[in-house]
């Protein structure tokens, strides 16, 4: 996979560009049973005052809403959304469950630099190694390009991550591309998700939402249902009419597996113990 960045570039935007834009192919299985690794182009713009990490689809669709003049917003659930301050293991975490939220975790992480290199494109490359959120990881980076940053919430490295990876093949982030911005890019597709700021929270409330979606995945639709059963609403899930309140506990039972089988985090030692009914 052709990379397309010069090292002159590098140096030049780092010093004189206010966003200097990494795109990162991601590979990661949602589900440990597949065989078959998903794939995304992520974003990682490194600006003055801040990082950000997030999905390469949201600038897609906001450059259409630019373009067109209008309000489209996408969330993939899937992919994780970070920002963080300059030099910082703060990293604030973005999460969608029905509303927009944002909580922070201090996730600093202890390399050892190991004396492996290897030649990719025009750069050597530096092993290191770390555990991080409960997996064994492997990163190379450029020390050439004086830039302590990485994909998700790797950092913190003598330069830039190029690649990382766990032990099992199951994660994985490789550069792809490197562009510079100017002036700073904007993202009021984290800022604001259709004119609702996200609300500030904190994990273990986080946890607790998805624990209580997880027990009663359709609570509130089964609740507008009873008190609409006797006029003309209709309700639909999935493709299922919805005719009899007794329909729930079966759509409850398919979202349940459906959320036990891709219970499959980058930091599995944060997954979730949701237990078969």
């Amino acid at each position: 996979m052709k990379i397309l960045i010069s090292l002159f570039l590098l140096i030049s935007t780092i010093l004189y560009s206010q966003t200097h834009r990494f795109i990162y192919e991601f590979k990661y299985l949602q589900n440990p049973n597949q065989t078959e690794l998903k794939k995304e182009n992520m974003t990682l713009d490194i600006n003055t005052e801040d990082t950000k990490f997030y999905n390469y689809h949201y600038v897609t669709i906001d450059s259409t809403n630019i373009t067109k003049g209008q309000n489209s917003q996408l969330w993939d659930s899937s992919t994780p959304v970070i920002v963080r301050k300059k030099n910082s293991n703060l990293n604030s975490n973005y999460t969608l469950i029905d509303d927009v939220f944002v909580y922070e975790t201090n996730d600093n992480i202890d390399w050892k630099l190991e004396n492996e290199t290897k030649k990719f494109e025009n750069y050597i490359l530096q092993k290191a190694t770390t555990k991080f959120g409960g997996r064994n990881w492997t990163a190379w980076f450029a020390k050439e390009i004086n830039i302590a940053e990485g994909p998700y919430k790797f950092r913190g490295l003598p330069g830039l991550i190029f690649q990382v990876y766990d032990d099992k093949n199951h994660f994985e982030f490789t550069l792809v591309k490197s562009f510079k911005l100017k002036p700073t890019y904007k993202t009021p597709f984290l800022e604001s998700f259709y004119g609702q700021k996200p609300i500030k929270t904190t994990e273990e409330n986080i946890n607790r939402m998805l624990m209580n979606l997880y027990n009663d995945p359709y609570h509130d639709t089964r609740e507008r249902f009873s008190k609409n059963s006797n006029t003309n609403t209709e309700f639909n899930i999935n493709g299922v009419i919805i005719k009899n309140v007794s329909q729930f506990k079966e759509l409850a039972e398919i979202r349940q597996k459906n959320i036990r089988e891709n219970n499959y985090p980058i930091e599995i030692e944060k997954a979730l113990n949701y237990s078969a009914k």
